[in-house]
C-alpha cells in the first residue's frame, strides 16, 4: 500500500504523468455530458484537475508551470496555423461590418467588466479571468494569467478560479442573449425565413444546360461579343462544332448555326438566353465526356513541396495544357481562382479539360494523398520558436510589456498560415493532425490550470466567488443585446446574420450550433466564420492588455 500511496501522493515524474493521464482522461470523458442539449466540452478537464488537487494529488510546481505554458503555447499555435490563410482575406472581404459589430461586444464587454470592478472593488485580474469565461476563451485566460504572471512575478489563482466558475454561465449567456433579443426586436422566424430564401434566390448560380445555336444572326461571332449583345450574366463553358468534338470556350472562341454550347447561368437568366441563342437539347454535363476530347472535370491535390508559393500565373497551366480552372478549395473554403494567387500545400484544384491534359497537371501538381499525410513538423516548431521568441520581446521596458506565451505564438502561426509560401515554409497540416495537437495542448493547459488551483477553489466559491456566475452574465448578455438592437435598428441585419456574429463575437462554438438550429440553414455559419478569426486573435490581445495598461 505504500507504493500505491507513493504513487498517488507523490512527486516523481512517474507519478507527474500519470496524475495528468487520469485528470485528462476523467475530463475527456466528462465532456460527453450534456444538460439540455449542451457540453462545457473540454472545460472538464479543469473541472477534473481542481478535484484532484482538492483531494490531494498534487504535482510538482515546476511539472505544473512546464506543462501550463507548452500546453497554451501549442494550443495558440495550431489555432493562428488554421486561422491564418483566412485572417487577413477576411479583413478585407465583405464582411467589415459585422467584424466591426463583433469588436464592439468585445469593448462593450471590455467596459463592463472595469465597470462592475471599481463598483464592486473587485481584483481586476479576476474580473478578467471572469470576463475569459463569460466569452468562453480559454486562450485569452491563458494570456491573462501570463500577463499578470510577467508584471508581479507571482501567479493569482483567482484568474482561473473565476474563469472556471464564469465559463458555463458564459456558454448559456449567448443563447439567454438571443432569446431576449427576439422579443425586443419583434423578431418573426416565417419572415426571417423568407428574406432567407429571397437572398438565397438572388445569390444562386445555378442553372447548367445545353442548347443548340439557331440564331443565324449570331453566326461567326466571339464569345465575347455574345456577352455583350445580351448583356447577361452567363458562362459559355464548352462548345462543339460537329457533334463529335468539344472544347472549353473562351472570350476568342468563334459561335457557328448548328454548335452545341454547354451554358452556366443565372436561373433567372436562363429563358432570355435561350430565346435568343436557340434550343435547349436534352445532353447533361457529363455527357460532354463522351465526345472524342473526353473533357471532364476533376479536382487536383497539390502535394508537390515544388508547387507551395507559386502563382497560376507562373505555371500558365491554360497556355500549356488548354484547361480551365473553376475554382481552388483552401481549408474546406473555395476560392475563385485569379493569376496572382498563390498556390499552397493541400489545395485542391479544381480543372475542367481533357483526360490527357489533366493528367498531366496532376503530374506537375502532384495529386498524391500519401504526401499529405507525412507531418511537416519543421514549420510548426521553428513557428513555435519564433512565436515564443517574439512573445518574449520587451515592447516597453517599464512596466515590462510583451506579447507573451499566447499572443506570440498566435500572431506567428498567423503569420506563417499566410505568408510561409513567401518563405518556401510547408505549412499544410490535415484536419485531424491540427485538431489532434490543438486538443492535446489544450488539455495539457486545462489540466494544468486545474491542479494548480484546486486546493483552494471550493473555498473560493464558498466565501463569495459564486457572485462571479452573476458577473459572467451580465458582462456577456448586456453587450450582446445591446451590440443586437443596433445591428437590427441601424443596419437592418437579418436574425440569423445577426446570432452568427453575436456568437462569433464570443467565440461560443455552442452558441453557433443553437443558431444553425434556429436558422435551418447555415446563414450563421457564415457569419460566425467572418468575424471568429479577428475575434479569437483580439480576445488574446485584450485580455493582456487589461492586465497591462489598466492594472
Amino acid at each position: 500500500m505504500s507504493f500505491l500511496s507513493e504513487f498517488l501522493f507523490g512527486q516523481s515524474i512517474a507519478h507527474s504523468i500519470f496524475i495528468f493521464a487520469v485528470v485528462i482522461a476523467v475530463g475527456t470523458l466528462l465532456s460527453k455530458i450534456r444538460i439540455g442539449g449542451i457540453s462545457l466540452g473540454s472545460t472538464w478537464i479543469l473541472f477534473a484537475g481542481i478535484a484532484a488537487s482538492h483531494f490531494g494529488m498534487s504535482v510538482d510546481s515546476q511539472m505544473i508551470d512546464f506543462a501550463r505554458d507548452f500546453g497554451l503555447t501549442l494550443f495558440v499555435f495550431s489555432i493562428g496555423l488554421q486561422i491564418g490563410p483566412g485572417f487577413f482575406s477576411s479583413l478585407r472581404a465583405g464582411g467589415l461590418r459585422q467584424m466591426w459589430l463583433a469588436v464592439l461586444v468585445m469593448l462593450l464587454g471590455v467596459v463592463v467588466t472595469v465597470i462592475i470592478a471599481v463598483l464592486t472593488d473587485t481584483p481586476l485580474q479576476t474580473m478578467v479571468g471572469v470576463m475569459d469565461g463569460a466569452a468562453v476563451n480559454t486562450p485569452a485566460m491563458g494570456a491573462t494569467q501570463q500577463a499578470y504572471m510577467d508584471i508581479t512575478g507571482v501567479e493569482d489563482r483567482s484568474i482561473p478560479m473565476s474563469f472556471a466558475i464564469a465559463y458555463p454561465f458564459g456558454v448559456v449567456a449567448v443563447i439567454i442573449a438571443f432569446l431576449l433579443l427576439k422579443p425586443l426586436l419583434r423578431i418573426n422566424l416565417k419572415v426571417e425565413d423568407e428574406a432567407l430564401r429571397a437572398i438565397s434566390n438572388e445569390n444562386k448560380f445555378a442553372a447548367k444546360y445545353s442548347l443548340e445555336v439557331q440564331n443565324g444572326q449570331i453566326d461567326g461571332k466571339k464569345v465575347s461579343e455574345i456577352r455583350n449583345i445580351i448583356a447577361r450574366q452567363f458562362v459559355i463553358s464548352r462548345i462543339s462544332h460537329d457533334g463529335n468534338n468539344a472544347f472549353i470556350a473562351d472570350s476568342e472562341s468563334v459561335v457557328h448555326l448548328g454548335d452545341k454550347l454547354f451554358i452556366v447561368s443565372a436561373a433567372e437568366d436562363k429563358e432570355a438566353i435561350l430565346a435568343f441563342l436557340g434550343c435547349e437539347i436534352n445532353m447533361l454535363e457529363q455527357e460532354w465526356g463522351e465526345f472524342e476530347g473526353k473533357l471532364v472535370s476533376r479536382r487536383i491535390v497539390v502535394t508537390r513541396p515544388e508547387i507551395n508559393g507559386k502563382k497560376f500565373s507562373d505555371l500558365r497551366l491554360r497556355t500549356k495544357y488548354g484547361i480551365n480552372i473553376t475554382r481552388v478549395n483552401r481549408a474546406g473554403v473555395d476560392l475563385i481562382p485569379y493569376q496572382g494567387m498563390e498556390l499552397q500545400l493541400g489545395d485542391k484544384v479544381m480543372i475542367v479539360g481533357s483526360e490527357s491534359a489533366i493528367d498531366k497537371v496532376a503530374d506537375l501538381l502532384g495529386n498524391s494523398l500519401k504526401k499529405l499525410h507525412q507531418p511537416h513538423i519543421f514549420t510548426i516548431f521553428l513557428g513555435i520558436a519564433l512565436g515564443v521568441l517574439i512573445g518574449s520581446i520587451p515592447l516597453v521596458e517599464s512596466p515590462q510589456i510583451k506579447l507573451g506565451l499566447a499572443a506570440g505564438p498566435m500572431l506567428m502561426a498567423i503569420l506563417i498560415g499566410r505568408f510561409g509560401t513567401h518563405w518556401h515554409l510547408i505549412t499544410y497540416t490535415t484536419v485531424s493532425a491540427n485538431l489532434m495537437l490543438r486538443e492535446v495542448g489544450l488539455a495539457m493547459f486545462l489540466a494544468s490550470v486545474g491542479l494548480a488551483s484546486g486546493d483552494g477553489f471550493v473555498q473560493a466559491l464558498l466565501s463569495g466567488g459564486y457572485i462571479w456566475m452573476v458577473y459572467a452574465l451580465i458582462i456577456a448578455i448586456v453587450p450582446l443585446v445591446l451590440v443586437g438592437i443596433y445591428a437590427r435598428l441601424v443596419y437592418k441585419m437579418d436574425y440569423y446574420t445577426l446570432m452568427g456574429t453575436l456568437a462569433g463575437s464570443m467565440t461560443n462554438p455552442i452558441a453557433l450550433t443553437y443558431a444553425n438550429s434556429v436558422a435551418g440553414s447555415d446563414m450563421p455559419a457564415i457569419s460566425y466564420a467572418t468575424v471568429y478569426p479577428l475575434v479569437m486573435f483580439l480576445r488574446v490581445v485584450i485580455a493582456q492588455s487589461m492586465i497591462l495598461f489598466l492594472m
